[in-house]
């Protein structure tokens, strides 16, 4: 029998060295290409941020820009083979649910209708740019402005004190701004008595107040509107010794305060 051994000192004898195969060099597994993927499945880079998706779902929209992409060999692409777009990435994700789902549905506090209009526009889907438009709460025409609302107010005691707080008592709820805009979110609730331009449209006024005081109403039509809160201050004040005007308590003065909350919309 012949054995590693017996060849090891055949060759020693004989002064020639045993042989030895051929050196292997070490084999480094290829980054993975679109070609590994398998034919249904599709990559996309658009802008740097990098989706998966199905060849089914960019043929939704034939006409569309996704569809004719996917065909055509000269359109570009990146170091990886995957389809490049020179476009939003983030808003990219909004495109790719209406090819999956042939509708939109936006985050609620979503604000940029007018930046996924225009990539709906470029990527040739019409039906999504209409749903953008739709679905945008500010019409293309209203009136940008701010609207100051302010209040002074107490907390109103029974005869037992604290044992029978009444919690809020307001005595007015003021609104400051431009008086279209004022009259356009409160219409009849609106108190316009105090103003001494009363009749003229453009301009701003700090005398009109409302014909109730439920400071949440006022919130929820501003809101109706497309108002948001940006900003909000409030102070308290200590009540003195001075005689108190006829049907105010003592302990009422005491909690005296005034609060502004400023809307804005854009």
């Amino acid at each position: 029998m012949i054995t590693t051994k017996s060849v090891t000192q055949a060759c020693v004898i004989d002064g020639s060295k045993p042989r030895r195969g051929p050196r292997r060099a070490a084999i480094c597994p290829e980054p993975a290409t679109m070609a590994d993927a398998p034919p249904e499945v599709l990559e996309l880079n658009v802008g740097g941020v990098h989706y998966a998706t199905t060849r089914d779902t960019l043929l939704r929209e034939p006409e569309s820009l996704p569809a004719v992409a996917i065909a055509d060999p000269d359109h570009p692409r990146d170091a990886r083979g995957r389809v490049f777009f020179d476009r939003d990435g983030v808003l990219f994700r909004y495109v790719l649910d209406y090819l999956r789902d042939g509708g939109l549905v936006l985050p609620e506090c979503f604000r940029e209708h007018k930046r996924l209009a225009r990539e709906a526009k470029h990527y040739r889907l019409p039906g999504l740019e209409s749903a953008v438009r739709d679905a945008d709460p500010r019409p293309p025409n209203r009136e940008r402005g701010c609207i100051t609302v302010g209040y002074r107010g107490s907390f109103a005691f029974g005869r037992d004190g604290l044992a029978d707080v009444k919690f809020r008592k307001l005595s007015r709820i003021l609104v400051c701004g431009k008086v279209t805009l004022c009259r356009d979110v409160f219409g009849e609730t609106l108190n316009e008595s105090r103003d001494p331009d009363h009749g003229l449209a453009d301009r701003y006024t700090s005398r009109f107040f409302l014909k109730h005081s439920f400071i949440e109403q006022a919130f929820d039509m501003l809101q109706e509107q497309g108002f948001k809160l940006t900003a909000s201050c409030g102070s308290g004040t200590a009540g003195g010794a001075a005689e108190l005007k006829p049907g105010v308590d003592s302990e009422e003065n005491r909690w005296n305060h005034y609060n502004e909350f400023v809307f804005v919309r854009e």
